[in-house]
């Protein structure tokens, strides 16, 4: 076979590194980048592997085999397992409220739209979520005390600085068509925006909204171990007390709350998508 075509179908693949190739070059830097973290953290890889770590860790986690399921403590797991899951719940709907809010400034309506907040407002949201969850839990728990209601608001905080930032960016990249038309028609930005670009962005911003609240029900679960209540607490409480069968239980009802959450929520995301 010859002819343009044969010479199209016998083509060589491109060469693995092209010095006019910006992605090999920044897939470079990357294993750079890599490399040099290996070598400046000084990693003992050979003592973690050692047959002492392996008979300690093994030691460890054979105290794991026979979990706590008392009725009375199974109880208390089951309390602070819907505490938790209260926490996240909370936590992601007031972070959805103010996210949507400061979303608003945050974003460009269309190309004339000055957006005079947009900065400002933009600097506030890098700032609530460039702090971790467990920070603002320290820093809560000052002002309120110990308890889950430092953790919600924690959790409310931190994730009103992710989800602010996602629904302006949603908003921002909307189709214009709608809103174009709707303000050529005379109508006011309220109408444009009630009626044009949050039917389109609606999905996207409900898929977030669930995506988040999964990320939530890990977080919860970490911030109780700094006091903040719910499952995490109980962990930090009885692994201090070397209870590992106890332990055990609450790990297993901690994976056991995100495996369903995350399928709940995965489930709802497909139906929004769809």
């Amino acid at each position: 076979m010859r002819g343009p075509a044969a010479n199209h179908r016998y083509r060589l693949p491109p060469p693995l590194f092209d010095a006019r190739c910006r992605a090999c070059w920044l897939c470079a830097g990357v294993l750079v980048l890599v490399v040099a973290s290996f070598v400046s953290l000084d990693l003992p890889l050979a003592a973690l592997f050692s047959s002492d770590a392996l008979a300690s860790m093994g030691r460890f986690l054979a105290e794991f085999s026979s979990p706590d399921l008392s009725p009375a403590f199974v109880g208390q797991v089951t309390r602070a397992t819907w505490e938790t899951l209260a926490m996240s719940l909370l936590g992601t709907l007031l972070a959805t409220l103010a996210g949507g809010i400061l979303a608003l400034p945050a974003s460009r309506l269309h190309d004339t739209d000055a957006a005079p907040a947009r900065a400002p407002a933009r600097l506030m949201l890098n700032a609530l979520r460039a702090v971790p969850e467990l920070v603002w839990a320290a820093l809560l728990l000052i002002a309120v005390g110990l308890g889950p209601f430092a953790g919600t608001l924690a959790l409310a905080v931190h994730t009103t600085g992710v989800l602010g930032r996602l629904f302006a960016e949603a908003i921002e990249n909307a189709p214009p068509g709608p809103a174009a038309a709707l303000r050529v028609q005379g109508a006011g930005s309220v109408r444009v925006f009630l009626y044009a670009t949050l039917p389109q962005v609606l999905p996207q911003l409900m898929s977030y909204t669930l995506y988040r609240w999964e990320n939530n029900i890990r977080a919860a679960a970490v911030l109780g171990v700094v006091g903040a209540g719910g499952l995490g607490q109980m962990l930090a409480f009885h692994m201090g007390l070397f209870q590992m069968h106890k332990t055990a239980t609450v790990l297993m009802a901690m994976v056991l709350l995100v495996a369903l959450v995350d399928g709940a929520s995965f489930g709802s995301r497909r139906l929004l998508t769809r």
